[in-house]
């Protein structure tokens, strides 16, 4: 069992910065690969980012590419989610998500992952 508790969500004006962290809890002697999924209103819950367990490897959806970035610190046993530049459409509730299964592999699909965080609102003002 692993539980996650996301933190770091907030309201911001365009072009502002925003920290997500995710602590992760129980089974953190397994290594495994961390992602950041959003979901808005009305919307289907969408990829944002993931990361290794080694933090070697990354990707980022087409939309966050270069403005946002996700890394890791194993012995806090917490993953990040820099949001730079941020825009209206980014408004979302991200969670982020263990997938047990896989340490290096990335995986797009929410299906993939095993255990999930309740969630931080981030909203972006215009």
């Amino acid at each position: 069992q692993v539980q996650l508790v996301e933190s770091g969500g907030g309201l911001v004006q365009a072009g502002g910065s925003l920290r997500l962290s995710c602590a992760a809890f129980g089974r953190t002697s397994s290594n495994y690969a961390m992602g950041w999924f959003r979901q808005a209103p009305g919307k289907e819950r969408e990829f944002v980012a993931a990361i290794s367990w080694s933090g070697s490897a990354a990707n980022y959806a087409d939309s966050v590419k270069g403005r946002f970035t996700i890394s890791r610190d194993n012995a806090k046993n917490t993953v990040y989610l820099f949001l730079n530049s941020l825009k209206p459409e980014d408004t979302a509730v991200y969670y982020c998500a263990a997938d047990l299964r896989r340490t290096q592999k990335l995986q797009y699909d929410p299906d993939e992952y095993d255990y999930w965080g309740q969630g931080t609102q981030v909203t972006v003002s215009s």
